[in-house]
């Protein structure tokens, strides 16, 4: 191995020490800071609203700050209060008819034991009898060991329900104190965010301040892009719900396609999460007309997100769609549903970091100059 490709892999190896304990670095930093790293992200996004009311309303920057951020406030808390409601009538309406629906569901149940499980169940029995002890031994054993499990399942599970909701609780402090700290520092980040970014750029190389602000420039571009795109994704599956609801005569049909469409900004399991459940009730109490309706409006809402999301998240955030399609079925392989928002956003960066030249740059330090 010849002198130019030993400093080569020297120099390949200084960028990944340099990448690895970066990361090392600041997430060590970030699990003490990150309240203020989300007022920094906040004060970012909170900027040009600040800056339109300074020059529009001639407001001075501390006053733009407060307004910007208590108008943002107000609107998640409107948005909170909303949902809290619709949340309210809903369970007010499901009060008042889940005790029809669940007697029907009961004695659909006692019908089906009667009729169908019960002359199984008989069959089985005569047909074990007629098996020698030490089958019938084996099979019972197995059975009682397919009960003991189920029973140990359930019993897991409802322990590990109850011993979080203390511990969610006690969180409650932690949440509220971070809370504070980041609208704290919001206001005082965004109201001197030009005085700060004079001293960074005091502070560090021009180099690197021109690429940083590249790279973060185009990350904000990115952000916005996906938060767009998630905007029409979950849009488009409200609607197409709401058609379809309408088109079964459901009641509440708005209220429904609204919350589907919230809940679909969960990868896979969002509308599944609703149509479901409703699916298998209404096919246990025989309503297969509904169940039918339901099943080919879930089938839609499925098929047009698997389709739509790769065109529309790479339209907006500026990537190809093969690339898109791609990231987004290795970090579902890797991460399971958390690679489905990992997996864009890596990519997203990759991209920014190759658009503003961050990657040229280290490939021409790793190759280095040309040796004579």
């Amino acid at each position: 191995m010849n002198k130019l490709i030993w400093h080569r892999l020297i120099r390949l190896l200084i960028v990944l020490g340099t990448l690895f304990f970066s990361f090392i670095i600041v997430f060590y930093i970030t699990t003490f800071t990150y309240p203020f790293v989300l007022a920094i992200l906040f004060a970012s996004l909170l900027n040009p609203i600040i800056n339109f009311l300074q020059i529009k309303w001639k407001l001075s920057r501390s006053l733009a700050v407060l307004a910007s951020i208590s108008f943002v406030l107000a609107l998640v808390i409107s948005i909170i209060t909303i949902l809290i409601i619709e949340l309210i009538r809903g369970t007010t309406y499901l009060g008042e008819h889940i005790p029809a629906h669940f007697k029907t569901l009961v004695q659909f149940v006692e019908d089906f034991i009667a009729h169908q499980a019960m002359p199984i169940y008989e069959k089985m029995i005569s047909l074990i009898r007629t098996l020698d002890p030490a089958q019938q031994a084996t099979i019972k054993r197995n059975i009682e060991n397919i009960g003991d499990e189920i029973a140990s399942t359930g019993a897991n599970t409802l322990q590990a329900l109850l011993q979080n909701i203390p511990v969610a609780l006690g969180s409650l402090p932690n949440y509220m104190t971070v809370f504070i700290f980041s609208l704290l520092g919001t206001f005082f980040i965004a109201k001197d965010w030009y005085k700060l970014h004079a001293l960074t750029k005091r502070m560090l190389p021009e180099s690197v301040t021109e690429s940083g602000s590249d790279v973060v420039n185009g990350l904000k571009k990115a952000f916005f892009g996906f938060a767009k795109a998630q905007c029409i994704l979950i849009s488009i599956t409200a609607v197409i719900v709401l058609i379809g609801l309408l088109f079964l005569q459901v009641k509440y049909a708005i209220t429904i396609a609204v919350i589907t469409g919230l809940i679909d900004l969960i990868p896979y399991l969002g509308t599944g999460i609703v149509f479901l459940p409703w699916i298998a009730y209404l096919f246990l109490t025989g309503q297969y007309g509904m169940t039918i309706g339901l099943t080919a409006l879930y089938m839609v809402v499925i098929v047009q997100r698997q389709v739509m999301e790769p065109k529309i998240l790479s339209t907006n955030i500026g990537l190809d769609p093969l690339a898109t399609l791609v990231a987004l079925f290795v970090g579902f392989q890797i991460w399971g549903f958390a690679g489905l928002i990992l997996s864009p956003a890596l990519l997203v960066v990759i991209n920014t970091l190759y658009q503003t030249g961050v990657l040229w740059q280290i490939w021409l330090f790793i190759k280095g100059p040309k040796e004579g």
